[in-house]
């Protein structure tokens, strides 16, 4: 059985994207990714992300348009990632170590971790469109 791992592109109404730096599994700390998490069972994977959100940002979102299909992670993950937008609050790193809001020709200043690189990619195709 895949588990599915829900990521929120955050983007703000002047075209930053926020990311976040890992603070674990040791493996990945430092490495920065777009926020989000597991599905839980029985969940839906837009309240997925919503929850994800408020637990791990303490910020409501909106959630816009899917990014791609399934992104691969590690054997048996597969990431799926929707646009979003803050609704209500203020990003906090609540469980990453920082969070920093790329504007364009920022996007590549951190080092995404290999899973969210290639989403980033594709975001940034997405953003330069519109």
């Amino acid at each position: 059985m895949t588990v599915i791992v829900v990521a929120a592109v955050i983007v703000s109404s002047d075209g930053r994207v926020l990311a976040a730096q890992r603070a674990e599994p040791p493996a990945l700390a430092g490495g920065w990714e777009f926020p989000g998490g597991k599905v839980d069972p029985g969940e839906a994977e837009v309240e997925a992300l919503i929850r994800e959100c408020r637990e791990e940002l303490g910020v409501t979102v909106s959630v816009g348009a899917r990014v791609g299909g399934d992104w691969p992670l590690s054997e048996g993950y597969v990431m799926r990632a929707w646009l979003a937008t803050v609704a209500s609050g203020v990003p906090e790193a609540k469980e990453h170590l920082a969070l920093r809001w790329l504007g364009p020709g920022e996007y590549y200043d951190v080092a995404w971790l290999q899973a969210d690189l290639p989403l980033m990619n594709a975001v940034e195709d997405l953003l330069r469109q519109d």
